[in-house]
């Protein structure tokens, strides 16, 4: 078995960098070259088709079928240009990832001749098969038709020879089988609500859209030591293996200069991103070996969503030119940091304010506190679904070890905006607050500008933590659709934002001041969402206990983190918003408690070959070897061997132990799956592979990974950390 593995790490050591140079030094020269944005589109439709889908993206209004065939015959000439012979409908179904099915532009003539030809219908349609998708129940096998529809909101692109458009994803009878559907109605909601209140502070704005900037960690592997260890090729992440003597203990990886080989890998990814519109801008090593990231310039949520799922195909796909595989999961390696995707989320104006960001004034001073102050209440009122919508089976490895947030939502603001809050907490009371109390909070908050975008800390530690001019999601996965926490936040904020507008307008019907009215309101707001507000270290036991008596929820376990989602106060989140309906609710959390047990259930699947495969016959051959030393040695020393072998004796106790262990605890481990997989009820099936399944992972791993400390190097079957995290 161990010529696998030395086999392996030949092949890294042969490994030279490919080096891909770009057709031109200037970015600018062929950025967003393969993307069908504004100035292609000018270029290739008509003044009215043009007109129409800008109608369409800014306003919402529908594009009439007449219209839709001339925009398709501008994007396919456009496409045609670009090598395409082949389109798509790219969208998103509940697997997580994306989907697509080809077909060419290719039709039979009017004299049996083939013409290329690409429709409106086709451009704005397509009927996928429904039934094999995820769907919680509402599509079966005999009712297989689903439908994909043009989202003219993120602009068409090519890949390749394929002309890709991005959709949304329903069933025949109208529920959303995706994650871009519900996004997009939080997206719309939240601007609704958002330029309603905006209203108060300046007329001049009509829209307001969700800004979002995620910063993508990931890990890169060999492929050959990947290959040669099934566990990370079928689940993403290592169900074995001990901690290697040096890893990220000296912090020295983090920042440092990038491998060579690393980095021809990074150029091609930037050079095929660029092509495609996505504008990533920061690159560098992470904190653990082997483990990078990169961040994009932020943009519009929706589209910022597409470009991370696009991101992610090409980075699995460039790894591979370079003689990597890349690794997205939350925690590849244990004792380690693992991969999280921070999600730094904004409001903005088509006036072009940043409503997160402190303004120059104390009237747009006013607007940025009333944005932060809703953002928290949204956040403490729906901290349950917003854990909900980040903790699954595999970011639960991640969550509260020493990278990332634990999974105790709070909200992190900095001392100057503390400050400021407590200061209207205090300053305002039920009586009307004088002339000169207001002028005064209002110039204090003026003075922001000056010291919070420079100067406002970083806890790396909380979960939503305000950063100057947006708050950051700190605790979604390195593995995630950023469509689902962003939905769960967008939507809750549209309810908050709608919340509060009735509550202003409430006290404004009586007589009360507009600016009187906001600071009453913020002051409540303040006072009652400020258990959710901690500046201090997450990571610590005495936070555990001080969240606790403020009533703040600490949910560990997926299957009882995923029932948030059926919580009152969520479904009358989710219906008041229109989000989803009852059918569509309860069909995706299936599908999420589906996902569990499956991960779980792979998991424990491989975890009991390699077991049972190649970690026992290995740990029996070495024991073998120390059993054969010791019958020479008495045959050599007769009764004099036992103090001469003593050591190797106690070896093959040890082995024989965990041998044992192993063996019993993996049948163990078969039988209780056996049981969970007769339960019906899908919820209290993940619930048995919760409680009684998933513990086996960690209790067999321990003798395992004991077994490595003992077990011959030469013999031990797979690729070791300080190999695998050590390739590159």
């Amino acid at each position: 078995m161990a010529v696998i593995r030395f086999t392996a790490l030949e092949k890294v050591y042969d490994r030279k960098p490919i080096h891909v140079t770009p057709p031109s030094k200037k970015v600018s020269d062929y950025f967003g070259e393969n993307v069908f944005d504004e100035v292609k589109m000018q270029k290739f439709l008509s003044k009215d088709a043009y007109t129409h889908v800008k109608d369409s993206v800014l306003k919402g209004t529908p594009i009439d079928r007449k219209m839709a065939d001339g925009v398709a015959t501008g994007m396919k000439a456009w496409a045609m240009e670009r090598g395409a012979t082949h389109y798509t409908h790219w969208f998103q179904p509940l697997t997580g990832g994306t989907a697509e099915k080809h077909d060419a532009f290719m039709e039979e003539g009017e004299y049996g001749n083939v013409v290329e030809a690409f429709s409106g219908k086709a451009l704005a349609q397509q009927e996928p098969d429904a039934s094999s998708f995820p769907s919680g129940g509402l599509r079966n096998t005999f009712e297989a038709r689903g439908y994909t529809a043009w989202d003219p909101s993120s602009p068409a692109f090519v890949i390749g020879n394929t002309l890709s458009i991005p959709t949304v994803f329903i069933s025949y009878t109208g529920e959303a089988l995706d994650h871009k559907t519900p996004l997009l109605k939080a997206l719309n909601n939240v601007d609704k609500a958002a330029t309603e209140v905006c209203q108060y502070f300046d007329k001049n704005v009509t829209r307001v859209k969700s800004n979002l900037g995620w910063e993508q960690e990931y890990f890169l592997i060999d492929e050959a030591l990947y290959y040669a260890r099934p566990d990370l090729a079928l689940t993403g992440r290592t169900l074995m293996g001990h901690a290697s003597a040096k890893d990220q203990q000296l912090d020295d990886h983090y920042f440092s200069s990038i491998p060579e080989r690393v980095g021809a890998f990074m150029n091609e990814l930037e050079y095929e991103a660029y092509k495609l519109g996505i504008p990533v801008k920061t690159r560098h090593n992470e904190v653990a070996p082997n483990q990078y990231e990169l961040a994009p310039v932020f943009a519009e949520c929706n589209l910022a969503v597409d470009h991370n799922l696009l991101l992610m195909e090409l980075m699995k796909k460039v790894s591979r030119h370079h003689g990597f595989r890349v690794l997205f999961h939350e925690k590849p390696f244990k004792g380690i940091n693992g991969t999280g995707k921070h999600n730094n989320w904004s409001l903005s104006t088509d006036t072009g304010v940043i409503l997160h960001a402190p303004g120059k004034n104390p009237k747009s001073n006013l607007q940025f506190l009333t944005f932060v102050v809703n953002s928290i209440k949204a956040v403490y009122d729906n901290q349950d679904l917003m854990r909900a919508s980040i903790l699954t089976a595999t970011n639960t490895h991640r969550l509260g070890a020493n990278e990332a947030p634990p999974a105790i939502l709070s909200c992190f603001l900095g001392a100057e905006v503390t400050k400021m809050l407590d200061q209207l907490e205090e300053q305002v009371t039920d009586r009307k607050m004088t002339p000169d109390e207001k002028t005064e909070l209002k110039l204090d908050i003026g003075k922001i500008p000056e010291i919070l975008l420079d100067n406002t800390d970083r806890n790396r530690t909380s979960p939503f933590a305000f950063t100057g001019n947006r708050f950051e999601f700190r605790a979604v996965g390195g593995l995630a659709n950023c469509a689902v926490p962003m939905a769960v936040l967008n939507t809750a904020m549209a309810k908050q934002l709608k919340e509060f507008k009735v509550d202003v307008d409430s006290l404004i019907d009586k007589g009360v001041k507009k600016d009187e009215a906001i600071f009453q309101i913020l002051r409540n707001y303040i006072k009652a969402s400020k258990p959710i507000r901690f500046e201090g270290d997450n990571y610590s036991e005495d936070w555990v206990k001080e969240a606790k008596k403020r009533g703040l929820t600490n949910i560990t376990d997926v299957p009882e983190a995923i029932s948030a989602y059926n919580s009152k106060s969520s479904k009358e989140l989710f219906f008041s918003e229109n989000i989803f309906g009852e059918k569509e609710l309860d069909g995706r959390v299936e599908v999420m408690y589906e996902n569990y047990i499956m991960k779980i259930q792979i998991e424990a699947r491989v975890l009991g070959d390699m077991a049972i495969n190649h970690i026992v016959p290995t740990a029996v051959k070495y024991q073998n070897v120390l059993m054969d030393n010791v019958l020479r040695l008495k045959e050599l020393y007769g009764d004099e061997y036992k103090a001469l072998a003593g050591n190797r004796i106690e070896l093959i106790r040890e082995i024989s132990t965990h041998v044992t262990q192993i063996k019993n605890m993996v049948n163990e481990m078969v039988e209780e799956r056996k049981i969970a997989n007769v339960i019906e009820n899908i919820e209290k099936k993940s619930h048995a592979y919760s409680k009684k399944v998933f513990p086996y992972l960690e209790k067999i791993r321990i003798h395992i990974d004991k077994l490595e400390l003992i077990v011959d190097d030469e013999m031990w079957p797979l690729p070791k950390y300080r190999e695998l995290l050590f390739s590159s």
